[in-house]
């Protein structure tokens, strides 16, 4: 099958190769995959930097987010649903054996099938960004009402919390650069600058003060705000360090992730109340290109990868 297999850290060393299917085994479903996400996770591991967290044995096909349709489950194909599964259903959720590749193996719970009103490119744009704004929600209590800063609302987590802290009642306040301003507008909520000025800004924005914040987008965010919102109300995604100030960090193991968060949430984007905006969609032949965007930052929404057997 064609696939990207990483041969040595770094960017070079993610090529492609025609590679084996991946085993399947019993309680693991098989996907043709016809849609990727890419994931700042994806370029952090290509790089090197989570080698320790994450040991690979290279050569290694990486990339976690895939959405297509279900070949196989267990021993081979099936007519029956296995855990709600079954073969030529439509697909979302996590890879095992990676995701950057026309086929790819998962345990079944990593998967969740995809309503009849969303198409695959808004599926795969939703996982990882509806499955980590639960998941961040999970960790601090909230008021009736709350104002939240959300640091990076026009990125693909940042915007997926923005939605569901409107949804819930609260009033957002969103960091985002300037050329983003009218898209967290139209999450609902109110966009701030994040450069020099952000504590002043959140400061008119908010005399009455802050409730609690949602750092997707790091910047030395937890420090610049002490004084303005206790350490101890901020969870952040991004910056591990913050943890020393008291900070809530959303860590977990991506290789543990399930989709049992996804559900309520893609029925909701095929209902038109929830969406993810996507970047930008690359073929598979420029998943490189891809990744370099993603590493670059400043992204409005997710980048989206066609699978090559789409």
């Amino acid at each position: 099958m064609h696939a990207y297999t990483l041969t040595t850290y770094g960017p070079a060393g993610l090529v492609p190769a025609d590679v084996p299917e991946p085993d399947l085994g019993p309680g693991q479903v098989k996907v043709r995959v016809e849609q990727i996400a890419v994931n700042p996770l994806d370029w952090k591991i290509r790089n090197g930097y989570l080698a320790e967290m994450l040991p690979l044995s290279l050569p290694a096909v990486i990339g976690t987010d895939i959405a297509g349709t279900v070949l196989a489950i267990g021993d081979g194909p099936v007519d029956g649903p296995v855990d709600g599964l079954a073969v030529g259903d439509r697909v979302v959720g996590f890879a095992d054996s990676g995701g950057f590749a026309e086929v790819a193996v998962t345990r079944a719970q990593r998967l969740a099938v995809v309503p009849d009103a969303l198409d695959l490119q808004s599926a795969v744009a939703v996982a990882t960004a509806a499955e980590t704004a639960q998941r961040v929600l999970g960790l601090i209590d909230l008021a009736p009402a709350s104002t939240v800063v959300v640091n990076g609302a026009a990125g693909a987590v940042g915007s997926a919390v923005t939605q569901l802290l409107v949804a819930a009642g609260h009033r957002v306040l969103g960091t985002a650069s300037p050329a983003n301003h009218d898209y967290v507008r139209s999450l609902g909520a109110e966009p701030v600058g994040y450069g020099d000025f952000l504590v002043e800004d959140l400061r008119d924005h908010a005399p009455d003060g802050v409730h609690a914040a949602i750092d997707t987008a790091g910047r030395g965010f937890v420090e610049r705000t002490d004084g303005l919102i206790p350490a101890e109300r901020i969870v952040t995604t991004v910056d591990f360090a913050a943890s020393a100030r008291g900070a809530i960090v959303a860590g977990g193991d991506p290789t543990q992730l399930t989709a049992q968060s996804l559900r309520a949430v893609l029925d909701r984007a095929a209902a038109g109340a929830f969406t993810v905006h996507i970047d930008s969609v690359h073929p598979f032949e420029q998943l490189g290109a891809a990744l370099a965007r993603s590493e670059a930052g400043h992204l409005r929404g997710k980048l989206v990868v066609t699978g090559p057997a789409s």
